[in-house]
């Protein structure tokens, strides 16, 4: 009984402290929502310009220009999953050749297009007579651009020039994605750690949770009491948990309004999140520890909050090589942070559409780490009050 007291006076002076609550349920939709307008600004696309100098052929009392046809299919191709990003441009005016190459090296210059492709005017007869013929790429070497519309470019080529000569390539490749990769977006592949970053802010609320209680001198009337440690804890744990599912849920749901491809299991995104906020609630009573008022945990504050979300991933993707392995398991620096597991679980349920099974080691470090939170918390605290 005395848990429930604890846990109804917990959300009332949650309640209170609205604005705390308030950023605490809103960063993470904030996140979503300007990681979204990110990368709705910055998606790649690659302008592509085509010279068609072929004069074409006749065959069997009909005009043949394989030029016109290449040009074409760089523009209807797509690929099974995903639309190539190109912009295919012709330079049709009735300039010749060597003007139309002017033209579109000009344009590369001014940056109007990242690629030049000239097909020669025995381009049609060429392949006609399945010769060996040219076609003339032209860009800046040294713009990743044009790199990667070369390449692109390059495979379009090929691939028409094999189905215009009636050719099959020697060797076909079958590419196999795993879970949803195959339509996913980058921004997709952002919300598993913004999810996180939602749960992290409960270091605030949580932090001041628990500093509020010694501040208030209300700590002394809880102790005479006899309320036990667990009860405390517990009472504080269940409304922060709380709070932290519902952040998750109002990040995911905003996710998935703004295009999010949701795959996997609710069920096993709420026991992550559930696990991850009772570890950050328990790094918050170590912050709780060492700090005097509310004001004090959220100036703190601010230095864990930032390692946990620009060193574990959260924020944005980051990759560290292992110290060493447990069972297959690789530990790294950024692991005694427990968002850096909670990605990995969430990009494994959320991307790859893996059963719990496949997270059982994360779930572990999870456990571990929360049990050896609380526990210095717990000491740092017992000391404080």
């Amino acid at each position: 009984m005395k848990i429930l007291s604890i846990i109804t006076k917990s959300l009332k002076e949650q309640i209170r402290s609205y604005w705390v609550l308030l950023l605490s349920l809103s960063m993470g939709p904030f996140f979503i929502f300007v990681y979204f307008l990110i990368m709705e600004t910055s998606k790649p696309q690659y302008t592509v310009l085509i010279a068609n100098n072929d004069s074409g052929i006749m065959t069997n009392d009909r005009k043949i220009n394989h030029g016109d046809d290449l040009t074409a299919y760089f523009k209807s191709l797509k690929t099974d999953k995903i639309a190539i990003p190109f912009t295919v441009n012709v330079i049709t005016d009735n300039s010749v050749g060597s003007e139309r190459k002017i033209i579109g090296i000009e344009s590369i210059k001014n940056k109007k297009a990242d690629a030049l492709i000239i097909i020669p005017e025995s381009f049609s007869q060429d392949i006609d007579s399945r010769r060996l013929n040219e076609i003339e790429f032209v860009g800046d070497l040294t713009n990743t651009e044009y790199l990667i519309s070369a390449v692109w470019a390059n495979e379009i080529l090929n691939e028409y020039v094999l189905q215009a000569t009636h050719n099959k390539r020697v060797v076909q490749v079958k590419e196999t994605a795993l879970g949803s990769s195959a339509t996913m977006s980058d921004f997709d592949l952002i919300v598993p750690g913004i999810l996180i970053v939602s749960l992290i802010m409960l270091m605030f609320t949580a932090s001041i949770a628990f500093v509020s209680e010694v501040e208030n001198k209300t700590i002394m009337r809880l102790k005479l009491s006899k309320l036990t440690v667990f009860e405390f804890l517990s009472g504080i744990s269940v409304v922060q948990l709380m709070v932290g599912v519902a952040s998750v849920l109002l990040t995911l749901l905003t996710a998935i309004l703004l295009g999010f491809n949701y795959a996997g299991s609710l069920a096993i995104l709420i026991i992550i999140a559930s696990l991850t906020s009772l570890s950050i609630i328990a790094f918050s009573l170590i912050i709780a520890g060492i700090t005097k008022t509310a004001g004090e945990v959220l100036v703190v504050g601010n230095f864990p909050m930032f390692l946990f979300m620009f060193f574990t991933g959260a924020a944005f993707p980051l990759k560290s090589e292992a110290l060493f392995t447990i069972a297959g398991y690789p530990i790294i620096i950024q692991g005694l942070m427990t968002p850096t597991h909670a990605i990995s679980a969430l990009n494994k349920t959320l991307i790859m559409n893996m059963d719990i099974s496949s997270i059982i080691p994360e779930i572990i470090s999870l456990i571990v780490l929360t049990v050896l939170y609380f526990l210095i918390g717990g000491i740092i605290f017992k000391v404080r009050i």
